[in-house]
């Protein structure tokens, strides 16, 4: 080893044979580990110099040696007072804490998972579990915690905002800060936005256009205000409006009545039972509301048929009776379907469910000996035993099997209906 005149201290510590070493220390540094030796190499004859130098060693240390950091911070203190820490920073830039990152970015997401999972959206519609779950396993868009929940609150603004009863762009710049294009064809907010409504109607994810378009007139967009209608039978209210003139006239009738758009959309002035809340009931099937208009004739007490998922007509009518004072109640199927049904219809109006509890199926399964598999089972909100008894019973109870139970709640309502008029 040369034993030339010694360096000024500071230029010991910026010799570039200790480039290595400096880049190699600051690199475990900024691991966010602890540390306490590192591993250097291969290095050549002047670095292997230069490091015996730096740590007053009596030979060449070998072409890949550790280095102990203990001893690294005597020789960087005796030479310059500093730190290694110090050191590394000045020669060769700031220290990060690349473990203390992977922890945060970790637990971003975790949030970002956790806020998804509890979104008011996907609580009240456990159908969408699955698509929540898919939105974890396909990751963060563009590695960004922060654009993915940007993404998903879109999309959960406009499942919260259907049905819609408007053309796609009108809706998507309605309810997307202004954006008419923002849900067009094979942007990736209309991808997820479908794959969420697919999940929903437990229909495959859309591939083709003509699929995508069906499945966006399903959910209720574009409806027109004529071919979008609702049927309802017993509807009387006080006023001179269209809806109320054709409603009434089919209550009087003891017929029921196919609603449109256009009329509920511009339904003139009309006020519902001025004494009391009425009690309006929404079921899932025709046959139901066939059944009671059949039996009870003009005497049939408020009630609307959905004819399956709601439509914009549908959710629109049960709405506009609420806001006039009505208690809506509804049932459905139970299967499913149904539950799922249930589950948007609850979501999207204030209605309330009618005889739709396990208490309620496990009565009606009861009744029957034998049935149809219930299909794909998602929560039920309202009570969670319910998809448990249909899961054990694993067969599914369609309205009309328990539509004696619905004609004696009609007819209670329409007893009650006749006291509070006597009163």
């Amino acid at each position: 080893m040369s034993h030339s005149e010694p360096a000024p201290r500071e230029h010991t510590l910026r010799r570039p044979e200790l480039r290595p070493l400096w880049h190699t220390v600051h690199s475990r540094l900024s691991s966010g580990r602890p540390v306490t030796r590192v591993r250097l190499g291969p290095l050549d004859d002047a670095q292997r110099e230069a490091l015996a130098d730096l740590l007053g060693l009596d030979r060449l240390p070998d072409p890949r040696p550790s280095v102990s950091l203990a001893r690294l911070e005597e020789a960087v203190t005796e030479l310059s007072g500093r730190t290694v820490r110090e050191t590394v920073t000045e020669l060769v830039g700031p220290l990060e804490d690349r473990a203390g990152e992977r922890r945060r970015k970790e637990d971003e997401r975790a949030e970002l998972w956790a806020w998804l999972e509890g979104h008011a959206t996907v609580r009240v519609q456990p159908a969408l579990a699955g698509w929540t779950a898919s939105c974890r396993a396909t990751g963060l868009v563009g590695g960004s915690p922060e654009l993915t929940r940007t993404l998903l609150s879109d999309v959960l603004t406009v499942l919260a905002e259907l049905p819609a009863h408007e053309p796609l762009p009108v809706f998507a710049a309605r309810v997307l800060r202004g954006d008419s294009h923002a849900l067009d064809d094979g942007t990736r907010l209309s991808t997820l936005v479908l794959r969420a409504l697919a999940a929903l109607h437990d229909t495959a994810a859309p591939e083709s256009a003509a699929d995508r378009r069906a499945l966006w007139t399903r959910a209720g967009v574009a409806d027109d205000d004529l071919s979008a209608t609702v049927l309802v039978g017993g509807l009387r209210a006080a006023g001179e409006g269209p809806l109320t003139r054709v409603a009434r006239v089919g209550a009087e009738a003891g017929q029921a009545v196919s609603l449109t758009l256009a009329q509920l959309r511009a339904p003139g002035e009309f006020t519902l039972a001025p004494d009391s809340a009425p009690v309006v009931h929404a079921v899932e099937n025709p046959s139901i509301l066939a059944l009671a208009v059949r039996r009870f004739g003009s005497d049939c007490p408020p009630l609307v048929c959905t004819s399956g998922w709601p439509n914009t007509a549908a959710i629109h009518l049960l709405r506009l009776l609420a806001d006039r004072g009505a208690i809506l109640r509804y049932h459905g199927d139970f299967d499913g379907e149904g539950i799922r049904i249930a589950a948007y219809l609850l979501d999207k109006t204030p209605a309330r469910p009618w005889r739709m509890t396990a208490a309620d199926y496990r009565a009606a399964a009861a009744r029957t000996s034998h049935g149809p598999e219930p299909g794909r089972l998602t929560e039920a909100p309202w009570d969670p035993e319910l998809t448990r008894a249909m899961t054990e019973h694993g067969i599914a109870v369609v309205e009309e099997l328990v539509a004696d139970v619905l004609m004696a709640d009609l007819a209670e309502a329409i007893r009650c209906g006749s006291r509070s008029g006597q009163s």
